[in-house]
């Protein structure tokens, strides 16, 4: 018996959808809020409910900040931590202190992503549950799968489903082709006073660790370190104390701050090679489009951007600018790669740079001697205020 057709959730009766979100994360739930301002109809469809955690680490540039409050996302009346300041320290205990240019704040996952929900939810988006496991692509039109066998059309579908998904592979993307050796953990903390207005990141053998504050008076660790060595203890306590705690920083941390999760949350398998940003005509947004490495700290922020860029090519096309498909695919992939092209080229020579130990080192012992040289990194990574 073949699939019932369905737009988002039949239970609302609405029709089909002009556009189709798959995966309400950063990205995709800025491009829904972005479409749906711009009067389009648009369903998102996402694996879990919200609110929940994700591994992240929670830091946004200011850069993106007049484009949230063109899209209605009200973030003056939280009280957000303000970030203008950047610290680095290598594995060796020496330390760098410079300021960041644009700045930005600190905000969870958690709450940043239902307050961004809540919103689209207010200005008319349509959300289903569920998991979308395959997704064709007809003459004038898609037809997309979920795992219950319900059928969605949309005129257009943004694929912003993050890091990776089984999407990927039955889509034959290049980028999954080979194992990636990164691993991904995070946990709140309490009782330890880091200086609201510091994204710290600190340099251990194998990695890095970013800590920030977010909302609450919470602090959040996230690092990023190869599987190898993670694999060597496997235990995150214990690799926390062992491996972290080479840095005098992160075990100062680690013996003063109270852990807020039951465990800390954990994500392997994070890639940042090259990606393609259409694919079998889904325009790509977000992480899925391609993501920055952590250590640049401006991987939410290009989220929100990308969505930003993929929004306004979709409403062109949807408006009959674009007279074709392909006009608008390649409209975005032109603005795309200007906007990241530059940075995330940066990134992976930084991940290139971690897979050799000993170069790493040496060169966060020459990043931290030199604020000139930290500046420029910054300043290669992050982009101008965007204003819609």
């Amino acid at each position: 018996m073949a699939g019932i057709f369905v737009s988002i959730p039949y239970l609302h009766g609405v029709k089909d959808s002009e556009v189709l979100v798959v995966g309400g994360g950063l990205a995709g739930l800025t491009a829904a809020l972005d479409l749906a301002g711009k009067g389009k109809q648009v369903t998102v469809v996402e694996k879990k409910e919200y609110p929940r955690h994700k591994v992240c680490g929670e830091y946004v540039s200011n850069e993106v900040r007049p484009y949230l409050d063109y899209l209605g996302v009200d973030l003056d009346s939280m009280r957000l931590p303000e970030i203008n300041r950047f610290q680095l320290s290598t594995k060796n205990g020496k330390l760098v202190e410079v300021k960041l240019p644009l700045g930005g704040f600190g905000i969870s996952r958690y709450t940043f992503d239902n307050l961004l929900y809540q919103t689209a939810k207010a200005k008319g988006v349509h959300f289903l549950f569920g998991t979308v496991t395959n997704i064709q692509c007809n003459a004038n039109d898609f037809v997309v799968e979920l795992a219950s066998k319900a059928k969605l059309k949309a005129k257009v579908v943004l694929g912003a489903y993050g890091k990776r998904s089984k999407l990927d592979v039955a889509m034959g993307r290049r980028d999954l082709e080979q194992k990636s050796p990164w691993v991904g953990i995070k946990c709140h903390y309490k009782g330890y006073n880091h200086p609201e207005n510091v994204v710290a990141l600190h340099n251990f053998p194998g990695g890095y660790a970013g800590i920030s504050k977010v909302e609450n008076e919470i602090v959040n660790l996230c690092y990023l370190v190869q599987e190898e060595q993670f694999r060597k203890i496997s235990n995150i306590e214990r690799f926390n104390r062992e491996v972290l705690g080479q840095n005098r920083f992160l075990k100062d941390f680690i013996a003063r701050a109270r852990p807020v999760f039951g465990k800390p949350m954990s994500i392997a398998q994070i890639s940042f090679d090259v990606k393609s940003q259409v694919e079998n005509h889904i325009v790509m947004c977000g992480d899925t489009a391609g993501m920055i490495h952590p250590l640049c700290g401006n991987g939410m922020a290009m989220a929100i951007h990308s969505a930003k860029i993929a929004s306004a090519e979709v409403e062109r096309f949807l408006n009959g600018v674009h007279k074709t498909r392909k006009s608008m695919e390649l409209g975005y992939q032109k603005q795309w790669r200007k906007e990241f092209g530059k940075r995330l080229w940066m990134g992976r020579r930084l991940q290139a740079l971690m897979m050799h130990t000993k170069w790493f080192n040496l060169g966060m012992d020459t990043v931290a001697r030199s604020k000139l040289v930290l500046e420029s990194l910054i300043k290669n990574t992050h982009g101008s205020p965007i204003i819609n």
